[in-house]
């Protein structure tokens, strides 16, 4: 396609998508929930044709020599198919978010005046290598009455177009508008030039990706985003954290799934514990991870004969979503808050500690969405926090903060009952 008629397509989109918010709206909830089972069951029998498709993306990948976590997070199983589906019937067991009475308010006139939670409208999501990112936003945007349109990458196109495909067929057997879910059938990158100046139909852009992606989004949207750049997850180590427990969170949060965002990228250990450094730091080179260290924690390590790398400043403000990881030594708790809240992007961080006041401290004091004591940072995540799948992560101050799930998909409204009252 020529660019005028992407951009006469992706117009259109948007235009069907606005209409078909309306009746999303006020769409029953058993309607929205029969819609989420049949889909987990049209997933699940649709296994081999999603493997089919997926394996057209692999192939194509391993020409494009796309790096390792690259093609991790590209690649399906029947597990992860049926984990995606089984994320979809979560969902389905949710609370429906539209409705709700946020809070009930008495102003002086005596008015029955609610806030209620009430969908965005149309929300476009933008996104890059994972697949079930298609299922994910498609679900969580319908549960909360939400139209959505998705651009996935080109690294994924048949995975999405198969996903795609069952989403539409599911849509229509349930009765509801296939536009609803609409999946934008062209990797140009026209295609997302023109999605971000449709204010006018679309309400919300999400982009979920690296950097870049997301850095051209912000700049060349004219309708709000949600985002979070990247995630630098910070392990703080503190002086009375116990060994085996320190060793078993650092271990899971950095290598337990190391190309995701929640993934941990600096490892900080306080002079105090500085014992247990060599034997974080072999754990951590048993696993594959390159150390890349600050010159106290290389004068810790030298004796230890494991390979070292003169760590940078730019290090610690790094994502890797690869098996490396940046460790510096500080010498007390303020120390290591100061040093998360200077180099994290203010997604997940975890203290390891016995000291419930050191714990409380760093709760505190650390500016991120997510704060955790005695925890993997890989709890940081729309499913473990109970919200079924997650539409992403933001770091934003304004309107949603960490995951994201039904609720922050909703903004809300004024609902005043009144008897007749005229205002003199």
């Amino acid at each position: 396609m020529n660019p005028d008629q992407i951009t006469d397509l992706v117009v259109e989109i948007a235009e069907r998508a606005r209409v078909a918010s309306h009746a999303l709206a006020s769409l029953p909830t058993t309607t929205k929930n029969q819609f989420l089972n049949a889909l987990a069951d049209r997933l699940i029998a649709g296994t081999d044709d999603i493997l089919t498709a997926n394996a057209l993306d692999l192939s194509a990948a391993r020409a494009l020599n796309l790096s390792g976590p690259m093609t991790e997070r590209l690649t399906f199983t029947p597990e992860r198919i049926a984990a995606m589906a089984e994320g979809v019937r979560q969902v389905a067991m949710l609370p429906d978010p539209v409705g709700e009475e946020i809070e009930r308010l008495s102003p002086p006139r005596g008015f029955d005046l609610r806030k209620i939670r009430v969908p965005m409208g149309v929300i476009g999501i933008i996104y890059e290598s994972r697949p079930n990112v298609t299922i994910d936003c498609a679900v969580l945007c319908l549960k909360s009455g939400n139209a959505a349109i998705l651009r996935g990458g080109k690294e994924a196109f048949h995975s999405n177009m198969k996903l795609s495909e069952i989403i539409q067929e599911t849509l229509t057997a349930s009765g509801i508008n296939k536009d609803a879910v609409q999946f934008i059938p062209t990797t140009d990158r026209w295609a997302l030039s023109v999605l971000l100046k449709q204010d006018k139909n679309v309400h919300c852009i999400i982009p979920r990706g690296g950097e870049s992606l997301i850095r051209f989004a912000v700049e060349n949207s004219r309708i709000p985003v949600i985002k979070h750049y990247t995630g630098v997850c910070s392990v703080y180590i503190d002086a009375s954290a116990d060994p085996e427990m320190a060793e078993s969170i650092l271990i899971n949060s950095k290598c337990q799934r190391p190309s995701v965002c929640n993934a941990a990228e600096n490892l900080i250990v306080h002079q105090d514990a500085a014992a247990q450094l060599p034997r974080l730091a072999k754990a951590l080179h048993d696993q594959g991870v390159e150390l890349r260290v600050d010159a106290n924690a290389k004068s810790l390590l030298t004796a230890s004969g494991l390979p070292l790398v003169d760590a940078t400043a730019e290090d610690f403000a790094t994502e890797y979503t690869d098996l490396i990881i940046s460790i510096a030594v500080v010498p007390d708790l303020q120390a290591a808050i100061e040093f998360i809240n200077q180099n994290s992007s203010g997604h997940t961080e975890s203290i390891v500690t016995t000291d419930a006041a050191a714990a409380k401290q760093f709760l505190a004091g650390v500016d991120s969405a997510a704060v955790f004591h005695n925890a993997s940072t890989r709890f940081s995540d729309g499913f473990e926090f109970g919200f079924g799948a997650e539409i992403g992560i933001s770091t934003d101050r304004l309107h949603a903060r960490g995951p994201m799930g039904l609720n922050e998909l909703c903004t809300y409204k004024y609902i005043l009952n009144g008897v007749g009252e005229i205002k003199s």
